[in-house]
C-alpha cells in the first residue's frame, strides 16, 4: 500500500493534462498516418523524386539525432555535457520529431527506467497477461495506445535538473512551434527546388508527415517490440532486448538491453560502435569541443554485467 501511494505521489493527473494528451495523440501520433496515406496515393498524380527523398532523409536524420542524442542520452540520462548552443539545437531537433516536449519526454523515460516492466511503467508490453491476445494487446498498448492518456510523471520529482535550465524551459515552452518548423522546413526546401506550390505540398508530405510517421514507429518499437523480442546479453531486472541488425536504422536505439544495463552510457552499441550513429554524433561533438564528460562503461563493468547473467542462468 505504501509503495502504491508512493508511486501515485510521483504522478500528476488532471482533466487539462488528459485533454492535452488526447490532442497530441490525434495531431502528432494519428494524423501523420493520414498524411502518409495521402502521400502514397498521390504518387500517381503529383511529382515525386530526389527532392522529396532528400527532404525526408535530412529531416529524418536531424530529428532522429535530436531524439537519441538530445532527448535520450543528454537530457534524460546525462551521458555527456554539451555546450549551450549544441544543447539548444538538440532540444529543438528533438522537438521537431513530434514526440512531446523535452521535459515531458525526459519525465516519462526516467519513470520508465525506474519501473521498467513493472506496475507504473508508462508503456510496458508485459503487464497485460500471458495469453496470445493479452500479449498482442500489450504490444499495441506499449507501441501506440498508451499515448492517448496516461499518468503524467511529476516534473518536480523526475526532472528537477532540467527545470533549472532557462534554455530547456524556453525550448519546451515553444514545443508546438518547433514541430511546425519541422513541417515548414521540408515544404520550403522542396518548394524552392521545384519552384511551384506542388513542391510545398510534396515537401510537407514526405519530409513532414511520412517522416513523422516512420520515425515515430521506429521510436515506439523500442518501447514495444524490444521489450518482447531480441537478445538479452546483459542481466537486467526488466525484459529489455537488443536487435543489432536494426542499430543503424534506429540511430543505435536498437541496443535496448545494453542501454538498460548501462543507462548512463553515451554508447549504446557496446562492442559494436559502428552500428550506433547516435554515438558517432557525440564522438564528433567531443572532437570539435562541443561536448565533454562523455561517459561509457569500461570493459570490466560490461563483463561483470554479462557474467552476472551467465551465473544466474547456470
Amino acid at each position: 500500500m505504501d509503495t502504491v501511494q508512493s508511486l501515485s505521489e510521483k504522478t500528476v493527473s488532471s482533466p487539462y493534462i488528459r485533454k492535452h494528451q488526447r490532442r497530441h495523440f490525434l495531431l502528432l501520433d494519428l494524423l501523420p498516418h493520414a498524411g502518409a496515406v495521402f502521400a502514397i496515393a498521390g504518387l500517381w498524380l503529383i511529382p515525386f523524386g530526389w527532392p522529396e527523398i532528400l527532404s525526408f532523409l535530412i529531416m529524418w536524420a536531424i530529428t532522429g539525432i535530436g531524439i537519441t542524442v538530445g532527448y535520450h542520452r543528454l537530457f534524460t540520462h546525462l551521458a555527456f555535457k554539451a555546450k549551450p548552443k549544441l544543447e539548444v539545437c538538440l532540444a529543438i531537433a528533438g522537438s521537431m520529431a513530434g514526440q512531446g516536449g523535452v521535459i515531458s519526454w525526459a519525465c516519462l523515460h526516467r519513470r520508465h527506467h525506474q519501473l521498467s516492466d513493472q506496475e507504473g511503467d508508462p508503456h510496458s508490453p508485459n503487464l497485460h497477461g500471458t495469453q496470445f491476445w493479452e500479449q498482442a494487446r500489450g504490444l499495441l498498448h506499449s507501441h501506440l495506445l498508451w499515448m492517448r492518456g496516461h499518468e503524467y510523471p511529476n516534473p518536480g520529482h523526475y526532472v528537477r535538473d532540467l527545470l533549472k535550465s532557462k534554455r530547456i524551459i524556453f525550448v519546451n515552452k515553444h514545443y508546438y512551434y518547433w514541430v511546425l518548423l519541422g513541417l515548414l522546413l521540408p515544404a520550403l526546401f522542396v518548394g524552392i527546388i521545384r519552384q511551384d506550390f506542388t513542391g510545398l505540398l510534396t515537401g510537407l508530405l514526405w519530409g513532414g508527415a511520412v517522416r513523422l510517421l516512420i520515425l515515430g514507429h521506429t521510436i515506439w518499437a523500442t518501447n514495444s517490440f524490444l521489450h518482447v523480442f531480441g537478445s538479452r546479453p546483459n542481466q537486467t531486472t526488466d525484459n529489455s532486448r537488443n536487435a543489432p541488425m536494426l542499430g543503424l536504422l534506429t540511430f543505435g536505439e536498437a541496443f535496448h538491453n545494453n542501454h538498460h544495463a548501462h543507462p548512463r552510457s553515451a554508447l549504446f552499441g557496446l562492442g559494436l560502435p559502428a552500428l550506433d550513429p547516435g554515438y558517432w554524433v557525440i564522438w564528433l561533438a567531443r572532437k570539435l569541443g562541443w561536448a565533454e564528460s562523455v561517459y561509457a562503461p569500461d570493459n570490466d563493468l560490461i563483463s561483470n554485467r554479462k557474467s552476472a547473467k551467465d551465473t544466474s542462468n547456470s
